[in-house]
């Protein structure tokens, strides 16, 4: 395992790297707001022992990577996709497998329209179709408004009454209660069907605050949405050539039904639906995701 700092078009972007540079790449892309470090090591680890080279990164304003005066440096999403290509770029890589998370999922998607040439394959997990505008499903649910004729499904109830009182919330008071915080949105997104360590996330999130060069510039993802709202192009899923992947769990709280519509709007995809699963990867699926990557990279 090596960790890198990459510089690119102004862009200081964390990186890190495991197993054997001679063995077909995996880049993790992870979704809003957050770091690199959410791809878990034990899945990672597997990846690797499966003969993958694998890299994850933290996107800008997340974890180590640069952090922006969004006033001074504006920047949309645009450019947050891009940063995909600039790590590829930075590692020699024409082409890799994309693996991504979440908001992640819409980044590869993307790519994987705009730049085919450079995607292998495509898995997404926990992700919505690109073009189905899930943030504006989401931010209707949250301020009670109905969803109109062909809106992409609502989140589940659980998650909406969370951050409905979350964006009332005042702010925490110091490193105890933001953690705390940390640990409760966690928990609504593992869902309700399996275990949820406490202990284990808490670990986590005590690392995720530790390596933040400064939490609070997440925001700044948010802000690069507002700048650019129709970010998304619609009704190009058909133009997606690589082997996709989507992977959904039988009780994701945050997009729930997202994953079928995707793997209806890409000619040839496959849909894995995993048993308990939420919108996180806890360590009772590791073994599952791990074995449906490792098989779809190997096309």
């Amino acid at each position: 395992m090596t960790t890198n700092m990459i510089e690119t078009d102004g862009v200081d972007l964390w990186t890190e790297e495991f197993g054997d540079p001679a063995h077909p790449p995996i880049l993790l892309v992870m979704g809003s707001m957050t770091q690199g470090v959410l791809w878990p090591d034990e899945l990672v680890g597997r990846l690797v022992a499966a003969g993958r080279r694998v890299i994850r990164y933290d996107h800008r304003d997340t974890g180590r990577s640069a952090t922006f005066d969004f006033a001074e440096q504006p920047y949309t999403w645009h450019d947050i996709k891009d940063d995909v290509l600039r790590v590829m770029d930075a590692y020699g890589l024409e082409s890799a497998h994309l693996v991504c998370h979440s908001a992640g999922g819409l980044l590869g998607q993307f790519i994987a329209v705009e730049r085919p040439e450079r995607v292998r394959t495509l898995t997404v997990i926990g992700s919505s179709p690109l073009g189905g505008h899930e943030g504006e499903t989401i931010l209707r649910a949250l301020t009670g408004q109905p969803q109109p004729e062909g809106s992409l499904p609502p989140p589940r109830p659980e998650f909406t009454a969370y951050y409905t009182q979350l964006i009332t919330a005042p702010p925490p008071a110091d490193r105890r209660e933001q953690v705390q915080r940390m640990i409760d949105e966690a928990r609504v997104l593992h869902g309700t069907a399996l275990p949820f360590d406490e202990d284990a996330e808490r670990r986590l999130q005590e690392r995720v605050l530790e390596r933040a060069r400064d939490l609070s510039s997440v925001v700044n993802h948010r802000l690069a949405h507002a700048a650019c709202p129709d970010f998304e192009p619609e009704g190009v899923l058909g133009r997606v050539q690589a082997p996709t992947l989507v992977i959904e769990g039988t009780h994701e709280p945050a997009k729930p039904g997202h994953g079928a519509i995707i793997a209806e709007q890409i000619p040839g995809a496959e849909l894995l639906m995993i048993e308990g699963m939420g919108h996180m990867m806890p360590p009772q699926v590791h073994a599952e995701l791990a074995a449906a990557i490792i098989r779809h990279t190997a096309t």
